[in-house]
């Protein structure tokens, strides 16, 4: 086998995200895979979401997603 140990881990890592199932927050399911690079969709209600490109949420998107949530329920309250 060729180019290192750590590096055929690192993609072992991004090939299971990439092909795992995902939850839909549209009907419950755990029925959402990628289709294209960022292009995710459900194969039950067949609703499609832009995402990462590995995973369905990235880091960065969490953390916003968060943060814009804070935000709103100090204004809030």
């Amino acid at each position: 086998t060729r180019y290192g140990a750590s590096l055929r881990k690192q993609i072992k890592k991004m090939e299971v995200s990439q092909h795992s199932k995902y939850f839909c927050e549209f009907c419950g399911k755990y029925a959402v895979k990628r289709k294209a690079v960022g292009i995710w969709g459900c194969k039950d209600c067949g609703k499609v979401k832009a995402g990462g490109a590995y995973t369905l949420n990235t880091a960065s998107a969490v953390t916003v997603r968060s943060t814009i949530r804070r935000l709103r329920e100090q204004t809030e309250s």
